[in-house]
């Protein structure tokens, strides 16, 4: 079954006659458009891809399977009359893309009465055909998991004392570049000392100095996909502190790649990395959850995580990644991009975490 006939089966389920599908990572997904604007709108019957006049000859090439409809103006302008010349009643919208202030115009025109359709929230309806992964889409994430840890050995010649974050992350970034990689799936982090503590640190002037802790997360992306990885160094000698702390983390991460198995909630993956550390006595030094979904966006649907009732199964691509940090100190975080497969996680990230690089 195709992308399309399992969402139509959806909106059957949700009795809606259309989804618009404004969400650029879906919008992608679906159709194969890769144009910056645009709207997918998709019936039980019908799959239209409206956009501007830049996108047009575009969208021909790109979205084969949709009738490509030129647009003037916002979503406001065009959907209403455009819905009711379809004859489409129950129009479903992502309510978490649509801007309130395009949602407010919608209602406005909707509610003047001539037209005669229904605006019907949605969240998560493309989301979650997307969570479980087709082969090809697996071997794009791989391919983009080989870049990366590329990346990690040559970090291991460019992080040294002396070096400052900035420095050593735009030469990392230069690297995927040069190997392939598309633009970055998110900002290389690249933080040291006391900034390793944060766990979405930017890389900033600090140089790099000897015997501390330094933190490297980093991705590619190939065809649309994207990896995530990260890794903690010790610059220096051995250091009883880090090698406590790191080899909780690494406890952790072994124990969740080791346990996790098709059928684990994200609840559940979660506590079994965040027991390790908190045994350990740092319950309050891991704040973010275990992990989450990769591809086309870096952070997607599973989520690893406190609460969450997502359930693990074949096909879905993830990471774990446990960390501890500690303000004033620094921070240690070890994440993978896995694949849960036949049952049970397989790492397809390679990069080795040896962590002493003195």
């Amino acid at each position: 079954m195709n992308r399309l006939q399992r969402l139509r089966q959806i909106l059957t389920q949700y009795e809606l006659d259309v989804l618009i599908v404004s969400q650029p990572e879906n919008r992608r997904y679906l159709s194969g458009f890769t144009g910056s604007a645009g709207c997918l709108l998709i019936s039980a019957n019908n799959a239209f891809l409206a956009v501007d006049f830049r996108y047009v000859e575009q969208a021909k090439k790109e979205a084969l399977d949709f009738e490509v409809v030129h647009v003037k103006g916002d979503l406001a302008n065009w959907l209403p009359k455009l819905a009711s010349d379809l004859r489409f009643k129950r129009v479903g919208f992502e309510a978490d893309h649509i801007p309130f202030a395009i949602y407010q115009q919608l209602c406005k025109v909707v509610g003047d009465g001539q037209y005669q359709i229904q605006l019907m929230p949605t969240n998560g309806l493309v989301e979650s055909i997307r969570a479980v992964k087709e082969p090809e889409e697996i071997k794009l994430i791989a391919e983009a998991v080989g870049l990366a840890d590329a990346a990690f050995a040559h970090a291991k010649s460019i992080i040294r004392p002396g070096v400052s974050e900035k420095e050593a992350a735009w030469k990392l970034e230069r690297f995927l570049r040069e190997m392939g990689s598309e633009p970055m799936p998110f900002d290389i982090i690249v933080a040291s000392g006391s900034n390793a503590a944060l766990p979405h640190a930017k890389p900033s002037e600090k140089v790099i100095f000897e015997n501390e802790p330094v933190v490297i997360d980093l991705g590619a992306r190939v065809n649309g996909y994207c990896s995530d990885l990260s890794r903690t160094f010790f610059s220096g000698g051995e250091d009883e502190t880090f090698s406590k702390i790191y080899d909780i983390v690494l406890g952790a991460q072994l124990t969740a790649l080791a346990t996790i198995m098709a059928g684990t909630s994200g609840d559940q993956a979660d506590r079994l990395a965040r027991t390790v550390i908190e045994q350990a006595g740092y319950s309050d030094a891991f704040g973010h959850g275990l992990g989450h979904g990769v591809g086309l966006e870096t952070h997607e649907s599973p989520r690893l995580g406190p609460g969450s009732s997502d359930l693990l199964i074949d096909g879905m691509v993830f990471t774990i990644e446990p960390g501890i940090y500690i303000p004033g100190w620094g921070g240690v975080r070890i994440e993978d991009t896995v694949v849960m497969e036949n049952g049970r996680v397989k790492a397809l990230t390679r990069a080795d975490k040896i962590a002493n690089i003195g």
